[in-house]
């Protein structure tokens, strides 16, 4: 087992310390050596996406969810990288319209569900549907109670179809968050990531934490439970994201399809006979 194996171990959600849990956390891997393993696992995921993509019978996705600048882009760019574009595709979920809010919060997650032999990231859940709503007022309890059952029974269809869900929450500090916010400040290309929501978010993040806190423990379950990644450390949280989707992918054991070849490699021969 590799050691970002064991150490995903930790990851999993437990009510009994839930996002109390140190988002600072480093598991005594060097920021070098989180890069070194990376590179070995993002190979790995490569071939594994392949596999995936030649065998068209399954998909997976991710669910990535996390507090303002917790790194949900950044996350996607460093793993995704180098892997096949025709089979990955990332669908990014701001605040609902108008009119998508006239509809079932779980439709626009629907249409942007993965065919088979893709890997699909959604950036933010339909948990936002009942976390954010509920905030922002809304839904009711009552509302949040049915919005909590239609979600899980739309876990269930996922596997139905073949898509093997992840769902995942990248966990940072409000003074992590802090400093992110200031570099950004700082940084004139990244002015363009800063909003009005920034702000807000910072000054509620404990009340923000603590609603997803009770999203998880209500729906964290043995066949989709949440992984909540300590993510203060980049590097860490990029090698984490990247083996949870290589771990993943290796549970489905596919092999290479070995369909019925359309001619021989005689016929090849001789209808291109070797030159000279």
């Amino acid at each position: 087992m590799r050691l970002a194996d064991s150490v995903l171990q930790q990851c999993f959600y437990r009510s009994d310390t839930g996002l109390s849990l140190d988002p600072a956390r480093d598991f005594d891997l060097s920021t070098q050596e989180s890069d070194i393993r990376l590179k070995t696992v993002r190979n790995g995921l490569d071939r594994q996406q392949q596999l995936l993509w030649a065998n068209k019978n399954q998909a997976i996705l991710v669910w990535l969810q996390g507090p303002d600048c917790s790194g949900k882009d950044g996350v996607i760019r460093n793993s995704l990288r180098g892997l096949n574009p025709q089979g990955v595709r990332v669908s990014d979920f701001q605040k609902p319209t108008e009119l998508e809010r006239r509809e079932n919060f779980l439709a626009r997650y629907r249409e942007q569900l993965p065919t088979p032999g893709t890997l699909t990231v959604f950036n933010r859940t339909p948990y936002e549907g009942l976390v954010s709503d509920l905030a922002d007022g809304y839904i009711d309890d009552s509302q949040a109670a049915g919005r909590l059952q239609q979600l899980l029974e739309f876990e269930a269809q996922l596997a139905e179809k073949n898509i093997h869900l992840l769902k995942v929450y990248l966990h940072i500090s409000k003074d992590e968050q802090k400093s992110r916010l200031q570099q950004r400040f700082i940084n004139p290309e990244k002015h363009w990531k800063v909003s009005v929501a920034d702000l807000t978010g910072h000054q509620c993040f404990d009340a923000i934490q603590s609603n997803w806190n009770q999203a998880f423990m209500q729906s964290s379950t043995a066949s989709h439970p949440w992984h909540i990644l300590p993510a203060n450390n980049k590097p860490l949280r990029n090698l984490l994201f990247c083996s949870l989707m290589a771990q993943k992918l290796e549970s489905l054991d596919l092999q290479w399809p070995q369909p019925k070849l359309p001619f021989a490699l005689e016929d090849l021969d001789k209808l291109c006979p070797t030159l000279g």
